[in-house]
This record gives C-alpha cells, sequence and structure tokens, in this order.
C-alpha cells in the first residue's frame, strides 16, 4: 500500500497532477484500505479485476492475496507507473484502456483475459474497486446482466450510488441499479467515508459496497436480454402509470398487445408506477413476456 506521499511521488515522477475530468481520487486512509481488500476474503484461488488502480497502492495489496489480479486503466500515464510498478510480476495483468466498449458492453479485452484465467483458477472472480464515479452504475450493470459476470463486488462509490444500490420501492434513488442487483443477488453498504480520506478531496462523500449474487435467483430470469428491455421500458417512464409505459415499447416488447392480460394473471395493478414494484414483479413479466 501507498500512502499520501508515496502516490504524489509517484505521480511528480511522471510530471502528473491527478486527473479531474477523470474523477481521480486516491484512497489514501491505509486503515481503509485494509478494511477493504480483507472484506472479500480473496484467496489464491480467486481472480481479481480492479478498475482504476491508479498508481498500485491497492493493488499491491491485491496481488499478494489473489490468484491472479486484472487491472484495468484508462489513464496511460498512469498505466506506464503501474508497468513500472510490478515489472516481473506474473500475478498480474495490466490492461490499457477503457473498462467499457460502450454504456451497455465491456471492454472485449477484459472477457478474453477473464475467460483465460478462469481456465486456470477455479474460484471466485470479483470486482475489488475504487471506482471511477461516472461509470461506476454502467460497470456494475454489465457486470450483473452482461455477458462477463461477476461472483462478487466490492467498490468503493459516490454515497448516491452506494444508496441506489440498496434502494427499495418508493425509494427516491430507487431504479434500474436497484433492481438489477435486487434481481440478482444482494447489496449492502459496509462502510461510508468522508471526504477527507481521499486526495484530492472529492466534493461528495462515499461507501464501501459489497454485492453477492445469488445464483437461485439469477437461474429465476429466463431471458436475461429481455429482462432488461422491461426494466428499461418503464423505468424510461417511471412517473407514468404501467399501463401507459407499454406504449413506448421496442425490440421484442413492441410486438406484445396483451399486456393488460399479462398484469392480471400476475395480479399486478396497472394504475401502480414503476418505482412501486420489487425487482421480483419485473422478473416476473419478463418471464411472461419471453414466452411470447
Amino acid at each position: 500500500m501507498q500512502t499520501k506521499t508515496e502516490i504524489q511521488q509517484l505521480l511528480a515522477i511522471g510530471g502528473l497532477r491527478p486527473n479531474k475530468k477523470l474523477g481521480q481520487h486516491f484512497l489514501v486512509d491505509l486503515n481503509l484500505m485494509r478494511l477493504f481488500v480483507n472484506r472479500p476474503n480473496i484467496t489464491k484461488d480467486d481472480i481479481v479485476l480492479e478498475v482504476g488502480p491508479g498508481t498500485g497502492s491497492m493493488t499491491s495489496q491485491l496481488i499478494e492475496i489473489a490468484g491472479h489480479v486484472i487491472a484495468v486503466e484508462y489513464d496511460r500515464a498512469l498505466v506506464q507507473i503501474l508497468k513500472k510498478v510490478f515489472a516481473g510480476k506474473d500475478s498480474i495483468t495490466i490492461i490499457d484502456g477503457d473498462i467499457l466498449k460502450n454504456q451497455n458492453a465491456l471492454n472485449e479485452q477484459l472477457i478474453e483475459t477473464v475467460h483465460a484465467f478462469r481456465q486456470k483458477f477455479s474460484g471466485r472472480f470479483l470486482l475489488v474497486s475504487n471506482l471511477p464515479y461516472d461509470i461506476s452504475s454502467s460497470l456494475i450493470i454489465n457486470l450483473i446482466i452482461g455477458s462477463l459476470t461477476a461472483d462478487e463486488m466490492y467498490v468503493t462509490v459516490q454515497k448516491e450510488i452506494a444508496e441506489k444500490m440498496i434502494a427499495k420501492p418508493g425509494d427516491d434513488l430507487y431504479g434500474t441499479l436497484s433492481i438489477f442487483i435486487a434481481a440478482a443477488g444482494r447489496a449492502e453498504i459496509f462502510h461510508k467515508l468522508g471526504k477527507t480520506v481521499f486526495w484530492p478531496e472529492p466534493q461528495v462523500d462515499s461507501a464501501m459496497v459489497q454485492f453477492i449474487r445469488d445464483p437461485a435467483k439469477v437461474a429465476e430470469i429466463k431471458d436475461m436480454r429481455i429482462f432488461k428491455e422491461v426494466v428499461s421500458l418503464f423505468f424510461q417512464h417511471r412517473r407514468k402509470m404501467l399501463k401507459a409505459c407499454t406504449k413506448f415499447a421496442t425490440g421484442h416488447l413492441e410486438g406484445i398487445t396483451d399486456w393488460m392480460e399479462i398484469f392480471e394473471k400476475l395480479n399486478i395493478e396497472i394504475t401502480k408506477r414503476p418505482d412501486e414494484l420489487f425487482a421480483s414483479d419485473f422478473v416476473r413479466i419478463a418471464n411472461l413476456c419471453t414466452e411470447k
């Protein structure tokens, strides 16, 4: 682990400063970092993904306890620092690029790398990261319902994102992120963070959150693509009643003409609004739509 001074020295050698546009805020409280790294009980059978490793402060701990660490860094100047810091280490793969191919897909090199190491390691695939705020929601959703899924996630995110992750129906922050998480597993905020534990200090508070995937829940979803379409349809019009939302259906859902029968069969009132439904309700709706 690196102290604030050590991080500053590594950046200074490369003539660098934290990039505000990329949301670079380095966690410099080493006690909190230990708490965070110890939370997943990582073993030598596990593959760990770290997004935005920065100068490699937390990465140095992860490579000591994991089977393999895949570090994805967007800032090319920081990639060069990482390559120097971890030169000769065979327990880490550094990927130079954006973790997201686009909002709905992950970096293809990452997917290939994870699949390759899953042939060598029999444990979990974990996301353990102090996430850049602007990509946190998209990344988490992709790792829940995308082509590459994480068994568990341990992330430091903006407090508002953390609250969205655990929100329930009726909460102001309840939305697509809340639903995808509840439909596939369970999330918990295990530590709240003030601004002063980061350098430079962000403008908002943060929180550490864990997500644990539940294979039994995931198995209840017949078609993940249609499930995503259903959730997206209704939450694009979250202030409207359910019956009104159906008029905006596209893709597979556009051909469905018996929405009222679907709601009646599931005993869901058509005058309700999307943010009144539980994740399980959207799963049931999507499963019937899959049969159409």
